[in-house]
């Protein structure tokens, strides 16, 4: 069986070539189990000189709970799919692709590399991400909500003002048939269409 019709001797033979990326799709939600168990394979295998970093692009959120107490989770850039750095020929392309919970390659029995720049814009979505965790919600100047905590519970309002780096909207609700600017926090606010 042929990986992308005719392969060179330099592949097969083992000698080294220059590492590129490639997008492995996984099953959503099993991101980190095909990391670990495709390294486990590479080492089960003794191919590491064909394989660098596996990685799964993440950023940490986060959310305020209807307590007030801040929560910082992380999720994934692109679930569903694995950037696997390694040097691509039949054996390692079998070895992924017959990884549990992996459906195949991006672009099927002849994938293209990611190009090093959106690898590079990728690593500094993911230092960013680390760095300083975004809100889960992102609220605009506009948007309708509804209140879902506090005094103004289940009040309806649009908002006025969004101070992203303390987490808090000012929203304008109607109380007494007059416009009030409420401060409230993301974790006070649902988006409603």
């Amino acid at each position: 069986m042929q990986y992308e019709g005719r392969l060179d001797s330099r592949r097969e033979s083992g000698a080294s070539m220059a590492k590129k990326w490639y997008v492995v799709q996984a099953y959503s939600g099993y991101e980190g189990k095909v990391k670990s168990a495709l390294e486990e394979r590479v080492r089960q295998h003794g191919m590491e000189e064909f394989f660098g970093e596996i990685l799964i692009p993440k950023e940490n959120v986060q959310d305020t709970t209807k307590t007030g107490t801040k929560r910082v989770s992380s999720r994934t850039f692109y679930p569903g799919y694995v950037f696997v750095n390694m040097d691509l020929n039949e054996r390692t392309w079998h070895l992924v692709k017959d990884t549990p919970k992996v459906s195949g390659f991006v672009g099927g029995r002849h994938p293209s590399p990611v190009p090093e720049s959106e690898i590079n814009a990728i690593f500094q979505q993911v230092a960013e991400g680390a760095a300083k965790p975004k809100p889960r919600v992102v609220f605009d100047t506009g948007d309708h909500v509804r209140v879902t905590d506090g005094a103004f519970a289940n009040f309806t309002g649009t908002v006025q003002e969004v101070n992203p780096a303390k987490q808090k909207v000012t929203v304008l609700v109607s109380i007494f048939g007059r416009a009030t600017p409420v401060e409230l926090e993301y974790g006070q606010v649902e988006k409603t269409q």
